[in-house]
């Protein structure tokens, strides 16, 4: 199944508390669990003002109907097309 890249704008989300990224990955998650599993979240990266995401999914549309249905920002998806590491260079 293809892995996305979400980014999500978010002003100050690296100042967010640990309980209202507790909060986020609840409605996140609780998103998930009524889409079914055809969607999985892997994991996310907070910074200054994003949080960059990666989600195994069927298509874009899934991920952005996942975005929509939890009220968080989809500025931009990609999907990952390869994936290198420090043994590509072997």
């Amino acid at each position: 199944m293809p892995k996305f890249v979400i980014e999500r704008e978010i002003p100050g989300a690296g100042k967010l508390t640990p309980d209202q990224l507790q909060g986020i990955a609840q409605t996140s998650c609780g998103v998930l669990r009524a889409m079914g599993p055809q969607i999985q979240w892997v994991e996310s990266f907070v910074t200054d003002d994003k949080i960059y995401c990666v989600y195994i999914a069927p298509d874009e549309a899934t991920v952005r109907q996942h975005a929509q249905q939890g009220g968080f920002p989809a500025n931009r998806v990609s999907q990952v097309r390869r994936m290198i590491d420090p043994t590509t260079s072997e």
